[in-house]
């Protein structure tokens, strides 16, 4: 008769032979890579002839994991009903017609990365569990704080994209004041209407909501002005309150300006304020060796972002990676640790090598996968110039674009510092704002290109952001001519 623990290894062997399904044979990788890397070059072979937006039907019934759908498939019919639904519905971000939002990346030795950090499932949360995934994240943090003016001392964390990096920052800021619920009311945060709205999530996630927002005006250019920020700064001082904190941003996402950061950091020094850069979109094209309209040097606007505190750049705007990458650098690294860290008794044992700081000391996250394969092998394979030489192209092109509008008879917006222009196209007669409405209708409908659009003032504008990596100048050459066919039926329809 069988005892009760030979019962139990009776049923532990029976789970085996059903789990180790999980494991497949040589085999079935074999197919199931090769199937899927057939997938994946069938996808980028086809997108230069592809749509950059398919309008999208009812996603109701696809997907669905019901009892038929949690069998076992084969993964040819899997793929086939990725293509069908998942590719081919709304905005494709692959697409170099992706002129929309701030577009995202997806070079190919990224993916590389990704695959290669999936496979070997390193944890980049602890130095003690992965050494080398922890050490090589943070040499590409110190590659960025180098790359941005600041000093060796300085750290910050690969995060999952802007948003977090902000958050990370604003709560070590918090930290780095050691601001307390009671005189949160009294705090002071100056910024533009043109931030980032992740920073707007940013102040009330980490508890600062019953803060005191100050929006500071602009210059007819959609930068900060620096006089009015002084002057708001004293006025707020006067009645009592607490200046706490200015964010500038080296890249606004609706025009691409960047505010006069040294001068801002001027005043924030003067005020003992924490002055935090949002450059997700535009912190890389400091990479360029082009010159600005005035024929200065586009190095020079990014000036004084060596000077701020804290600051938030994406590798998955400006380095071309896919969706998943940001990073936030910190001088501060003291409060950063201090807002961030936590022991807890089961990992004990990770206190035994402190050789170098630890990822999940330094943000919110604790299980943390090897992100960061994704910008080094990229970095290794192909060097720094050809990642220049994409972002000046993308400059190139804006301002190519900006010209070639204006000759339809497009109003345009500043122009462009970055990769951003906004334009619109003002008729003879009725509304405005609903004629370029019609113009981007027209353009989502054909698809072809995908552009989105905003609102200044109540104003309607028309938006270009060129970021993406399969992004040249037949792209931009075959919007033009939709815009032209979108302008003709907008006239026609008065």
């Amino acid at each position: 008769m069988k005892n009760n623990q030979d019962i139990l290894v009776e049923k532990i062997r029976q789970l085996e032979l059903i789990s180790r399904s999980l494991e497949p044979s040589f085999e079935l990788r074999k197919k199931w890579t090769d199937k899927s890397t057939t997938f994946a070059y069938h996808f980028i072979d086809s997108l230069p002839n592809g749509k950059a937006f398919q309008l999208f039907g009812s996603q109701k019934d696809n997907f669905v994991l019901n009892n038929n759908a949690l069998l076992p498939h084969e993964i040819s019919e899997v793929l086939k009903e990725l293509e069908e639904h998942l590719i081919t519905q709304g905005l494709n971000p692959a697409s170099g017609g992706h002129l929309g939002y701030i577009p995202g990346g997806g070079i190919y030795a990224g993916v590389l990365g990704d695959y290669l950090a999936a496979v070997t499932n390193q944890y980049a949360g602890i130095f003690y569990g992965g050494p080398a995934a922890v050490k090589i994240e943070n040499e590409l943090i110190r590659w960025l704080c180098n790359l941005v003016g600041y000093p060796a001392s300085s750290h910050g964390n690969l995060a999952s994209g802007g948003s977090i990096a902000n958050l990370i920052a604003i709560v070590t800021a918090k930290e780095a004041r050691q601001i307390r619920a009671a005189e949160i009311p009294k705090l002071c945060i100056y910024l533009t209407e043109q931030v980032h709205h992740c920073v707007h999530k940013a102040i009330r996630i980490c508890g600062l909501g019953e803060a005191n927002t100050r929006f500071v005006p602009m210059d007819p250019a959609c930068r900060m002005n620096v006089e009015a920020l002084k002057q708001m700064v004293h006025e707020d001082k006067s009645q009592g309150l607490k200046p706490f904190l200015v964010v500038g941003s080296a890249g606004t996402t609706d025009t691409g300006a960047i505010d006069p950061l040294d001068a801002i950091a001027d005043i924030a020094e003067a005020e003992n304020l924490w002055f935090h850069v949002d450059a997700a979109y535009g912190g890389f094209f400091i990479l360029c060796e082009l010159e600005q309209r005035n024929g200065r040097p586009l190095k020079e606007a990014f000036k004084g972002m060596e000077r701020s505190d804290s600051l938030a750049i994406d590798p998955h705007k400006g380095l071309f990676l896919s969706y998943g990458l940001g990073a936030v650098l910190v001088k501060d690294v003291a409060s950063l640790y201090k807002a961030h860290y936590y022991k807890a008794a089961y990992m004990q044992d990770t206190l035994t090598s402190q050789e170098e700081l630890s990822p999940a000391d330094l943000s919110p996250e604790l299980t943390k996968h090897f992100r960061g394969l994704r910008l080094w092998l990229p970095l290794k394979l192909y060097g720094i110039n050809p990642f220049k030489a994409c972002l000046e192209e993308k400059i190139l092109l804006c301002r190519y674009f900006y010209e070639e509008v204006s000759k339809l008879g497009f109003e345009t917006g500043p122009y462009p510092e970055t990769s951003v222009c906004i334009y619109r196209y003002v008729p003879e007669t009725g509304d405005a704002n609903e004629f370029n409405q019609q113009i981007v209708n027209y353009i989502v409908n054909d698809g072809r290109v995908f552009v989105s659009s905003t609102s200044l003032n109540e104003v309607f504008w028309i938006r270009i952001a060129i970021l993406s990596f399969r992004s040249h100048l037949e792209i931009i050459n075959t919007y033009l001519e939709v815009l032209k066919s979108a302008l003709k039926e907008a006239m026609d329809k008065q």
